[in-house]
């Protein structure tokens, strides 16, 4: 049996499917398991990650697990899954942790205290590293819809955004290929891309002109206060601004793990139009 958390997740909703398609055992959990809607037949379960008590049940009969990276009682949950015979996780993390000094980044830190605790485990730790999520950009759905210019402080800045498919792909080649048990695996999209590139793209895959307003690092901030914590903020600044005007190395890891070359951004951008012109 494979536990799934996070599952009201594009990645683990994606998942779920591939593996319900093979006929694999899944259980799908999630802190608000009611709003889930997963393949007939797959059972789900209250697990938060931020609360132990939820961990036995959840955890009851599992072998395998897909795990998003929550620093909060991670300790907990390992000697818990440990405890129940689970021999194998594949951990969605970050390429952050790459960074020179992830330590500093409160986003890289949180992934790498994940892996180091789960690395220090006796239980067999694959762990996958994607960059830039293509998803990132649903953030301009809004001012898409409602014609006004997406904020960007560094539209320059060069990202490598993946398809979520694709990330749930490659958990899926992890989970059920005994060669890939144990690996580490830094996750890109096929290009490095500009957030403007994206703009573009997204423009001509919606037909709708997007106009980018250039704004300070603090207007920005104002502007996200709402959903995205100062700590993160200014990680994710700083991070834009190291690449400014600057391409990412990309990796061929999906196709290795998946056989088929990442999809595009412009593919991303097809298939979520609806998100940008849809009210």
């Amino acid at each position: 049996m494979i536990l799934i958390t996070g599952g009201r997740g594009a990645v683990a909703t994606h998942l779920t499917s591939l593996l319900h398609r093979d006929g694999r055992p899944v259980r799908l959990g999630s802190a608000h398991p009611d709003s889930l809607n997963p393949p007939a037949g797959i059972p789900t379960v209250r697990l938060d990650l931020t609360d132990p008590s939820t961990f036995p049940t959840a955890l009851t009969g599992i072998t395998s697990v897909f795990l998003y990276a929550n620093p909060d009682h991670i300790t907990d949950f390992i000697d818990l899954a440990h405890q129940a015979g689970v021999t194998h996780v594949v951990l969605l993390s970050s390429s952050s942790v790459l960074s020179p000094d992830p330590d500093s980044d409160p986003l890289a830190k949180s992934h790498l205290d994940v892996e180091q605790a789960l690395l220090a485990s006796p239980i067999t730790t694959t762990i996958l590293r994607p960059g830039s999520f293509a998803a990132n950009a649903g953030a301009w759905a809004w001012p898409v819809k409602a014609g006004h210019p997406v904020s960007l402080p560094f539209p320059g800045a060069h990202n490598d955004p993946i398809h979520e498919k694709d990330v749930a792909e490659a958990a899926h080649a992890a989970l059920t290929e005994p060669r890939h048990r144990g690996g580490r695996f830094v996750l890109t999209g096929p290009e490095s891309m500009t957030f403007a590139q994206q703009i573009d793209q997204l423009s001509t895959v919606t037909g709708r002109p997007i106009a980018i307003n250039r704004v300070t690092r603090e207007e920005w901030k104002r502007e996200t206060a709402d959903h995205i914590p100062a700590v993160y903020a200014d990680a994710l600044l700083n991070w834009w601004e190291s690449n400014d005007g600057k391409p990412l190395a990309v990796t061929g890891t999906v196709e290795e793990l998946t056989g088929h070359p990442a999809r595009s951004f412009t593919t991303w951008a097809t298939d979520h139009t609806a998100d940008f012109t849809t009210s």
